[in-house]
């Protein structure tokens, strides 16, 4: 079978955007991509490049693309273990670091190499809330976390609030003996504690954001 424009263009995308991304898009990435309106159109073309063995499908996962052809890139899969949620909102008990060897640790998921930088001890939160949803981090979302202690103002952070025995997410900004925790999202005021109340667990280094 000869490819339409549409199809090339289409498998081009999809090679594109999981070398750079270290997974496979969406539909609807697709769509915005290669300027295509309808996510049935895409459906279509991508069912076409698939019983031509271009590419394989998996119906239960929401970007379940994997290119066969011999111009997929092969890349080295890393465990990242998802060890709870944490709140994007109102703080929520989760696990501190000490405590984290205790998690069940049987929820994972396989990322490339490349998108989590090589660093060490990458773990995920789900997320539960939508305080940071002007940062396109929304309700049910996952986010990788590097585990460290430090971290600049600004960063998205989340941090365990000793006094209350929780934790959240939240950019950080230091504010002499305090820290602000400043949500991203308009309707919600930034949180305030003594600076010795808070502890950085780990700064954010990639969202994987859930099909919805």
């Amino acid at each position: 079978m000869r490819l339409s424009e549409r199809q090339q263009k289409i498998l081009a995308f999809v090679r594109q955007y999981t070398e750079e991304q270290g997974y496979p898009p969406s539909i609807r990435d697709i769509c915005r991509g290669c300027g295509i309106s309808s996510t049935s159109v895409v459906d279509y073309n991508l069912r076409l490049l698939e019983r031509e063995g271009l590419l394989r499908r998996d119906p239960e996962v929401s970007r379940g693309i994997d290119l066969l052809d011999r111009r997929a890139v092969q890349r080295r899969l890393v465990r990242v273990p998802i060890l709870g949620q944490i709140a994007a909102g109102a703080p929520i008990p989760v696990p501190t670091a000490e405590s984290w060897q205790a998690v069940d640790t049987s929820e994972a998921l396989e990322l490339t190499s490349e998108m989590v930088r090589e660093r060490p001890g990458i773990y995920a939160l789900r997320v539960k809330g939508q305080s940071m949803i002007d940062a396109l981090i929304d309700d049910g979302d996952i986010v990788l976390l590097e585990p460290v202690r430090e971290a600049e103002d600004g960063q998205m952070v989340a941090v365990w609030i000793k006094s209350q025995n929780e934790t959240t997410l939240k950019k950080l900004y230091r504010e002499g003996e305090r820290v602000r925790l400043q949500p991203a999202n308009a309707t919600m005021q930034p949180l305030y504690y003594p600076a010795s109340d808070v502890e950085v667990q780990g700064r954010v280094v990639g969202v994987i954001r859930v099909l919805r």
